[in-house]
């Protein structure tokens, strides 16, 4: 056997021996530090007001505090001076919906903090519970510029929890978790029916199976959450047992509100305070769901949307944003060969502001490309980079810090060697608050540790 192949059995046994180990990424402190970073001469791709030839950057204390042209930016005084000339500089890329965290190895259900099976509603479930910081997935996908995302259950259930945002990088669980709850996950369609031969079936009649169960589900569990607002609201307002009640409450007994974990979960997004995220696929499910939202008034971000090009101006009549992806899926029959593909484009065209996502764990380091490959069947460049920034921070209502090369905002910055939607680039540095964030993966370890020495 040649050194060679010793080498490759190595590395085969050495991740076949760690898969179904519970993975430990090194952490990263992202405590800003004193001091101030200028990245100049890089390309800046500032997304909300346009490119900036031969750029400045600068970042303190975590944030970008100065944006603009050389002429016009002056660097500070004792700045550290990243030289980024023949770079392409841009903001941190937010994936709109992702598993990152929730599983480490998808065949080892031990690793498997997916969806809770027990009940299809379950609102009251936190992804921040088990959101696994130091998973090994994170630092590749900080390798290709992701610094932001939205994790969220698996859309096997009805209504599997609140999904949470993350920033891709911190000293720990806490640091890196930046909005807990910050929308409602909701399914609907075929995928979901547990009860039926939907993924995760289970048989029984505990959980629906059929569109009409789902809907009468879903409806039942936001009527019970109203009903319990007002009681909540009347047991608020009665008198305690040792003060008289008035006249207006003589001989009426006021119903009380029993503590309720899974109505209390409902009460911001029934209030319109927070958004709901609607995964649906096919087009005559998204108008029964989004019958459904408009009856509760809810704030919806409809999500997927992948096989409704038939009803792509309905969609665009309820003025709601977005979030789409996998835009690689086949197209089912009667649909043309790029329906799919085009749907980004065909979405923007009509108004609709739009996101991508992975929705995946594996596949969130390809998110670029995936917006690269919407530029290439009709969605512009410009739409294209915003669906990966600035729009799903919008979305969830964080554009203040993210999604833009802006004064003011979080410095989550990457630094490439070409355009990011671009399959050839390579990313070169990542910051997230301001850190430049070491770019070093378990394979850039192993690829150190294994590859034959010159």
């Amino acid at each position: 056997m040649t050194n060679l192949n010793r080498t490759i059995l190595s590395v085969i046994a050495l991740t076949f021996a760690s898969a179904s180990a519970h993975a430990q990424a090194i952490m990263v402190d992202t405590t800003p530090k004193p001091g101030t970073i200028a990245i100049v001469g890089g390309k800046l791709l500032t997304v909300s007001h346009g490119t900036i030839e031969s750029g400045v950057l600068i970042i303190e204390n975590g944030k970008i505090t100065a944006v603009g042209t050389a002429a016009a930016v002056k660097v500070p005084k004792g700045a550290t001076i990243v030289d980024a000339k023949g770079m392409t500089v841009y903001p941190g890329l937010f994936d709109a919906e992702t598993n990152l965290g929730l599983t480490e190895v998808a065949a080892d259900q031990v690793n498997n903090d997916l969806v809770e099976t027990s009940d299809e509603i379950f609102p009251q479930m936190h992804v921040y519970d088990a959101f696994h910081a130091e998973t090994e997935h994170i630092p590749i996908d900080r390798f290709n510029g992701i610094t932001t995302a939205i994790v969220a259950p698996r859309g096997s259930d009805t209504m599997p929890g609140q999904d949470t945002l993350i920033q891709l990088a911190g000293r720990d669980h806490d640091q890196m978790i930046l909005t807990r709850d910050i929308s409602l996950a909701m399914n609907f369609g075929e995928g979901q029916k547990r009860g039926g031969m939907g993924p995760g079936a289970a048989g029984g009649a505990r959980f629906p199976s059929t569109r009409m169960g789902e809907i009468s589900q879903l409806h039942q569990a936001l009527i019970d959450a109203q009903e319990y607002i007002k009681a909540r609201a009347v047991t608020a307002n009665k008198p305690s047992d040792s003060e008289p009640a008035g006249d207006s409450g003589r001989g009426r007994s006021a119903p009380s509100a029993k503590f309720d974990l899974k109505n209390e979960a409902l009460i911001p997004y029934l209030k319109g305070e927070k958004p709901v995220v609607i995964g649906v696929e096919e087009g005559h499910d998204v108008e029964a769901i989004m019958a459904l939202a408009q009856e509760f008034h809810l704030k919806v971000i409809l999500s997927r949307v992948t096989h409704s090009q038939d009803v792509l101006d309905k969609i665009a009549s309820y003025h709601v944003p977005v979030i789409i992806g996998p835009i690689y899926e086949l197209p089912e029959a009667g649909e043309r060969y790029d329906a799919v593909y085009s749907l980004p484009a065909e979405l923007a065209k009509r108004g609709v502001k739009i996101a991508l996502a992975s929705y995946s764990n594996e596949f969130i380091r390809n998110l670029p490309y995936a917006a690269g490959y919407a530029v290439a069947y009709g969605l512009p460049y410009d739409e294209a980079l915003k669906s990966i920034t600035l729009n799903p921070a919008e979305m969830f209502g964080v554009a203040d810090k993210f999604g833009s090369l802006d004064t003011g905002k979080v410095a989550n910055v990457v630094i490439a060697n070409g355009d990011p939607l671009d399959v050839r680039t390579d990313v070169k540095q990542v910051y997230i608050d301001g850190i430049a964030i070491p770019m070093v993966t378990r394979q850039t370890r192993l690829r150190d540790q294994y590859m034959p020495k010159k």
